[in-house]
């Protein structure tokens, strides 16, 4: 189910709770104090809750952005090789036909 999908569903069962008498800063604050809950809980089991948690995402976000950068960069040189071979052989190919071997011996 998407966020929004989960949003819609809240409101609406804070609306049916509402209708049957229920005061709305007291339900708001229940599912605020839930879902604060839930996000300690999943950061906790994750191994997030610490408070170096912030600087460790950061600095996997910076090792991930380097290696991706680093992947970039050798595909890049990988294309760039291939194409130097490709018209260093054309070359020599080229003075093979035009008769280039012969001044060589």
């Amino acid at each position: 189910m998407s966020a929004r999908g989960n949003g819609a569903v809240l409101a609406q069962l804070l609306a049916q709770e509402q209708a049957r008498g229920g005061d709305m800063a007291v339900l708001r604050a229940i599912a605020e104090e839930a879902g604060e809950l839930g996000a300690t809980r999943a950061l906790t089991r994750l191994g997030l809750a610490d408070e170096g948690a912030a600087g460790d995402v950061a600095e996997l976000r910076e090792l991930l952005k380097a290696w991706r950068t680093a992947k970039s960069s050798a595909w890049r040189a990988s294309v760039a090789w291939v194409v130097r071979m490709v018209w260093a052989l054309l070359l020599v190919g080229l003075a093979v036909k035009l008769g280039f071997g012969e001044w060589v011996k």
